[in-house]
């Protein structure tokens, strides 16, 4: 029998790159069509434009296309989801519909997946993006990488080819807040890396807002490390040793008699006042973010919501 391999690619508002990228996708994939079965799986995630009434034209002429549907926008990472789920390929290939990652790069994931590899990932060599978005992006990687109990590769999105092991492995995996290049990461198996250049994005606007893009950091650190909570530790231990020390200070300033400065000088015992103060606030909002998490997969509730699956 021939193998599978399916495309797996979210749509949130993005009726101004879906021919392109379908026509460019189709040309890229000729070349496998006498090898492999291919599968187009597009999720609509809630988009408020024209881009359910596109892919339904297209799917009229190509039996190839599956579509699902939201009810809602679920974000990036759960249309994902839902497309891995939904997916029937030996090899999912994960990719965005706004030509920044380039479909020509697909082929080089199935050669690296023809010589034996589970996982291989679009590694970005370059970018065009703006300066902010670039450097946020080397220092959150840097950031994730430094705190993390697991190797993330560093600059690289969804851009990936994953097999059917790994599909099947991370089928089981239903955390909420998900951040699906950790998952993978922390999944194993034989993971390769190839190097790209990263294009602009051909139409519209990103539907990574300033806040999803933090949300999504959020995301990658607190599920994949325990650093925030060993800080709180570390502060607690840091701040009795320096009560310690300030009751000594002024037991010894009582006893000979000395004035200390900090008597002097309210503004002084003002700010350390602040600076406990934040740091027991601070504690207690990283408590509150793993207990929200907490909660949300204590309520069980469906990572995402399909009206309907066209196919």
């Amino acid at each position: 029998m021939e193998k599978r391999i399916s495309y797996v690619f979210p749509i949130y508002n993005e009726e101004g790159n879906i021919k392109l990228f379908y026509d460019t996708i189709n040309k890229v994939t000729k070349s496998l069509k006498d090898k492999y079965e291919l599968e187009y799986v597009f999720i609509n995630d809630g988009s408020k434009d024209k881009s359910l009434e596109l892919l339904k034209n297209l799917q009229k002429n190509d039996s190839r296309i599956k579509i699902i549907d939201f009810t809602r926008n679920f974000g990036h990472q759960l249309a994902v989801t839902a497309g891995i789920d939904y997916a029937h390929g030996d090899a999912v290939i994960i990719m965005d519909s706004d030509m920044q990652d380039p479909p020509s790069v697909s082929l080089e994931l199935i050669q690296k997946w023809e010589n034996g590899y589970d996982v291989v990932y679009a590694q970005r060599r370059t970018r065009k993006d703006n300066f902010l978005k670039k450097i946020t992006a080397k220092i959150f990687y840097r950031i994730l990488n430094g705190l993390s109990n697991i190797d993330i590769p560093k600059d690289t999105g969804d851009f990936r080819l994953i097999n059917r092991k790994v599909v099947d492995v991370l089928k089981d995996c239903r955390e909420h807040n998900r951040f699906l290049r950790g998952l993978i990461s922390a999944i194993g198996f034989r993971q390769m890396a190839v190097l790209f250049d990263r294009d602009e994005r051909y139409a519209g606007r990103t539907g990574y807002s300033i806040k999803k893009m933090i949300q999504l950091a959020k995301d990658g650190i607190l599920g994949f490390s325990a650093a925030p909570i060993q800080f709180i530790t570390i502060s607690a231990i840091s701040l009795n040793v320096v009560s310690i020390i300030s009751i000594l200070l002024i037991i010894l300033f009582s006893i000979f008699d000395i004035k200390s400065f900090l008597t002097k000088d309210v503004y002084v015992l003002l700010t350390f006042l602040l600076f406990f103060t934040s740091l027991q606030l601070l504690a207690v909002a990283l408590l509150g973010e793993y207990i929200l998490r907490i909660y949300k997969e204590t309520q069980n509730r469906p990572l995402y919501i399909i009206d309907e699956v066209y196919e």
